[in-house]
């Protein structure tokens, strides 16, 4: 079913901003992107999905397999020993050095699951590796996977803004009728907004035309 994601604001990088614009997704493409009314009009038997505040593309994280492979994700099981953050430095390495496969494994999916939380629909890196758990988690995430990108200052972040980029940066790529239904939704007036506060507003995800995070 065709599916109309709208927003108060559109911000498809590449081109104009648009004021209550909207995105309409057939499968895993965009048929059409623009003012809500012009979309919904040319599309009247689609569903539509409305969102507060952004739509903008699905965001590129650049630091993923530092994320994936010297972090730790908690399981919400294990919140009150360990938190909800991701652990990192010798944090990790004291879990790393008793951790067995699986536990590793289930670290790197809810890594996965939590860059989806944040917008994210695109992975820099080498990814391509020997390491199983990472390799099996990658390819059935659907993420889209690039060359690497120069590596940011500071700390991994899930937050890809946490590097100070704006949008155009750190987008993974423009929407644009016929690419690939990447793009996210966030909470925020404007881009202004969503630099300042960082992708932790995403209340929605969609990856190759899914709904793959909603914020409840």
């Amino acid at each position: 079913m065709l599916t109309i994601h709208a927003a108060p604001l559109l911000l498809p990088v590449g081109a104009a901003p648009v004021v209550d614009g909207a995105v309409a997704v057939d499968g895993d493409r965009i048929a059409a992107l623009g003012p809500y009314e012009e979309v919904t009009a040319a599309h009247p038997a689609a569903r539509v999905r409305r969102w507060p505040g952004l739509l903008t593309p699905g965001l590129r994280q650049d630091r993923a397999r530092e994320l994936l492979t010297r972090c730790y994700h908690p399981d919400p099981r294990e919140a009150d020993e360990l938190g909800e953050l991701p652990l990192r430095g010798q944090a990790f390495e004291r879990l790393a050095a008793t951790m067995d496969p699986a536990r590793r494994a289930g670290s790197v999916r809810r890594g996965l699951q939590r860059m989806l939380r944040h917008g994210t629909t695109h992975l820099a890196g080498p990814l391509d590796t020997e390491d199983h758990a990472l390799r099996t988690a990658v390819a059935r995430s659907g993420l889209v996977r690039l060359p690497p990108s120069p590596t940011p200052p500071g700390p991994p972040d899930l937050d890809p803004f946490a590097a100070g980029g704006d949008l155009a940066g750190t987008a993974g790529a423009p929407l644009t009728v016929g690419g690939r239904a990447d793009l996210a939704a966030f909470d925020v007036p404007d881009e202004a907004a969503l630099r300042a506060g960082g992708a932790r507003a995403c209340v929605a995800t969609v990856l190759a035309g899914r709904l793959v995070h909603r914020a409840r």
